[in-house]
């Protein structure tokens, strides 16, 4: 006959299942209110400005004449530092500081031990919160259109708020398909893959990526940015969260599929996913190109879903609307290995 276990043991059979499911969902409720924390609290900030010291370490000053705008063309031809001592040092220099964020995620989960599970799971949303940004994604990128109903000039510089390209020269409709395209990929970066990495490996988990992530941002460029050359320094952050990316953006792509009736697309993804120079940003971007049934691309750079027409003054909308029903079908399918079947056994 069942019998009803004790507390202790009730908690060993919801955490580390239905717990970090109910901490992924609580997260997400947080992060629609109250939303993001104020930037002196906010770890992700924390971790630009440790990345950003670290940054001096490696490279010691930046180019004088490199780090002003006005001169922003004129840049050394050659690095200061020679290619492997760059690599080396920003190797070394991630994985310190990603080893010291890990760290301080374990301890504040062990910190969490002694506190009854539904208590677990709500310290740890709270703790998860910072890792995600699927409200002020989609709040930003909804923007884009808002402003670009006032103007062209209003629409382009609130983009650029977005993304790291050249804005100056967009017309309404390259607008809207960057405005797609960062919605699209972000969801993934910003959503689907920490929650991916926190349900497989916990708050260190999420942590991780989210460090990653924000590494490749601050530090994954090809030449000179901000007065230093990446080409070295930065391939190992960039490369590193191509390896955390690589299967949440692949999950990412087929849950705005199967979310949103477009399984049928998935010959055809597989092929536009690999148009982009990125390995990961394509298949979120192909998979709501396929699914808005519009054109999307950098100009100079790729075309995804070439043969469609661009994007209309609805698509970031309907690109959101995507996105949501993805989120929610990612949610129950969680649900289901985290359920304690057996636990009253």
């Amino acid at each position: 006959m069942p019998t009803l276990p004790d507390e202790g043991h009730l908690a060993l059979v919801l955490l580390p299942g239905l717990g970090l499911w109910l901490a992924m969902v609580l997260a997400l409720l947080l992060d629609r209110w109250p939303g993001e924390p104020p930037a002196a609290l906010h770890p992700v900030v924390w971790m630009g400005r440790t990345l950003a010291l670290a940054q001096r370490l490696v490279f010691g000053k930046p180019a004088a004449h490199a780090a002003s705008p006005a001169h922003a063309a004129v840049v050394p031809t050659v690095p200061a530092r020679p290619a492997w001592l760059l690599f080396t040092l920003g190797a070394l220099a991630w994985l310190l500081l990603a080893a010291g964020w890990m760290a301080l995620a374990v301890l504040a989960a062990r910190l969490l031990q002694p506190v009854p599970w539904w208590g677990q799971a709500l310290l740890l949303a709270v703790l998860l919160k910072p890792m995600l940004a699927w409200r002020m994604l989609r709040s930003e990128s909804l923007q884009v259109e808002a402003a670009l109903q006032r103007s062209l000039g209003e629409g382009r510089r609130q983009l650029a708020r977005l993304v790291s390209r050249d804005v100056t020269l967009l017309d309404a409709g390259q607008v809207r398909e960057s405005a797609v395209e960062t919605l699209a990929e972000n969801f993934n970066d910003s959503v689907v893959a920490p929650l991916f990495w926190f349900l497989l490996l916990g708050l260190p988990g999420a942590v991780l990526y989210r460090f990653a992530n924000t590494a490749d941002a601050m530090w994954g460029y090809p030449g000179w940015r901000g007065g230093y050359h990446w080409q070295w320094a930065g391939k190992w952050a960039a490369r590193a969260d191509d390896v955390l990316s690589w299967l949440p953006a692949r999950l990412t792509a087929a849950m705005l599929l199967l979310a949103n009736s477009g399984l049928g697309h998935w010959q055809t993804l597989r092929r536009q996913a690999g148009l982009t120079p990125s390995p990961n940003g394509g298949w979120p971007m192909a998979a709501m190109a396929l699914l808005l049934g519009c054109r999307l691309g950098k100009p100079g750079v790729y075309v995804l879903n070439a043969g469609a027409a661009e994007p209309g003054p609805d698509a970031v909308a309907q690109a959101s609307r995507c996105a949501r029903r993805a989120l929610l079908l990612g949610l129950a399918v969680a649900l289901l290995p985290a359920l304690p079947i057996g636990a009253w056994s």
